[in-house]
């Protein structure tokens, strides 16, 4: 795979050096969800750098999707707070803004608009941060053809197979070149062909961009190719490891 082409209208601000260390970081966060009588995550922190390899891990009901999503501001902790480049974002419009820019995140079931082709998808966020039309595009064909869709830019998701799927979420996810990247579960309802070929993909692109990439998995084969190795159990912690390869 070929690094991503330049794209100066993508948004992303700020220079890498400058930078704090952690491009994420959770500080005593607590989530419950009353109804369901559930505590989600219980005095969670954690810190996450530009360029890190994380796979979080747990049993059901641990507590990975919702420290996902509270990483990615989809949702909002009870108590603590999180921090995205040095600062914690106030509201859910600035977390918006965050994630069109800065954060590329792939759910597990999609989440792909079935009434539009596989172009305009990836050209979705786009809109409100790169204006011209044909950047756009270009854009969304270079992301096609590198996650090898390029023959597939005109059909719609109920024609695209469950890898075909998940390989053009994750392009949508690097549309306007996110410094992190958040992936839940992403091989999930997927054949072990077609997963090795979307955690290769995520690997390819956290090394050439050297984004952040956190991924969600209960499978401990897919959780050993990650450098980190965070643990929930419980809505905790419970192990925080970090692997050299090759040692």
């Amino acid at each position: 795979m070929t690094g991503l082409p330049a794209f100066a209208a993508s948004g992303r601000d700020g220079d890498t050096a400058a930078m704090p260390t952690a491009l994420l970081a959770a500080e005593r966060i607590e989530r419950a969800y009353p109804r369901e009588r559930c505590i989600a995550l219980s005095g969670v922190t954690l810190s996450l750098s530009r360029g890190e390899y994380a796979a979080v891990t747990g049993p059901s009901g641990s507590g990975k999707s919702t420290l996902l999503h509270l990483l990615a501001g989809l949702d909002r902790p009870d108590a603590g707070r999180v921090l995205f480049d040095g600062r914690a974002p106030r509201s859910a419009s600035e977390w918006a803004s965050i994630r069109a820019r800065r954060i590329g995140f792939v759910f597990q079931a999609f989440h792909l608009l079935p009434t539009l082709t596989a172009r305009q998808n990836v050209e979705v966020p786009m809109f409100g941060v790169v204006a011209d039309a044909r950047a756009r595009r270009r854009r969304a064909d270079d992301l096609l053809a590198r996650v090898g869709l390029a023959d597939r830019a005109r059909h719609r998701p109920p024609q695209l197979s469950g890898g075909e799927k998940q390989r053009l979420a994750i392009a949508r996810s690097l549309a306007n070149m996110p410094a992190a990247i958040l992936a839940d579960e992403p091989t999930g309802n997927l054949d072990s062909g077609s997963a090795t070929a979307v955690l290769d993909l995520l690997e390819a692109v956290r090394r050439e961009e050297g984004a952040l990439l956190v991924l969600v998995t209960h499978d401990p084969g897919i959780a050993g190719r990650a450098d980190r190795r965070i643990a929930l159990r419980d809505g905790r912690i419970v192990s925080d490891e970090r692997i050299r390869k090759g040692s």
